[in-house]
């Protein structure tokens, strides 16, 4: 069979549409993979030691916080290239801003990457991960007007800088304090789900 070209152009636009709709198409997920009890008995052991610990811990800065220092770190460079290397303006606010947001960007993407998994332990541990970040980033703005805290890298002060240039100074205690609260709710609230979510579904 012969096509004209005007109808060979119609049957490849509706092949084309065709396959663009079928992987447009919403494919539901599967279900979550059951977690044993062992493991959900393990994790949870995990969780509420270092909430103990968290909890007798004044500074706010617990082993964990060595990689998230770590991951810091490395946004700071990584975010001043995508922004330019500019030394004013949003880039160097980005710039300045992205230590704490590789901190955050890090185990958000895990997490992700675990919910398509359907892995609830992988999930529960990376958004646990998550929001332990947050008491020391609470702490460290906090500290913005006082500058009592041990800096690594520049010695610069990240919040000093950020707090100053949104005209927040006089606010990093408040800021700071609820960034604590946030991150004792939302690791709290991560346990939680994982053990709803273990013994929902464990084996």
């Amino acid at each position: 069979m012969h096509f004209s070209a005007p109808a060979k152009g119609k049957l490849r636009a509706a092949r084309v549409t065709g396959c663009y709709a079928e992987f447009m198409e919403w494919q539901p997920l599967e279900d979550w993979k059951p977690v044993s009890r062992p493991v959900a008995i393990i994790a949870l052991a995990f969780y509420g030691l270092f909430l103990l610990y968290a909890a007798l811990t004044p500074s706010h800065f617990l082993f964990l916080d060595f990689a998230n220092l770590a991951i810091h770190e490395a946004g700071h460079p990584l975010f001043g290239m995508l922004s330019g290397g500019a030394e004013s303006g949003f880039g160097y606010t980005l710039t300045i801003l992205g230590g704490t947001l590789m901190e955050l960007i890090v185990p958000f993407a895990c997490g992700v990457y675990f919910f398509f998994k359907r892995e609830a332990t992988g999930v529960g541990f990376c958004s646990f991960w998550f929001f332990e970040n947050f008491p020391y980033i609470g702490t460290y703005m906090a500290d913005a007007r006082t500058l009592a805290l041990p800096l690594v890298g520049s010695g610069d002060h990240d919040w000093e800088i950020l707090f100053t240039q949104w005209n927040l100074m006089l606010r990093d205690q408040q800021i700071g304090h609820t960034f604590v609260a946030v991150g004792w709710v939302g690791m709290a609230a991560s346990v939680g789900w994982f053990a709803w979510r273990a013994f929902r579904g464990g084996e």
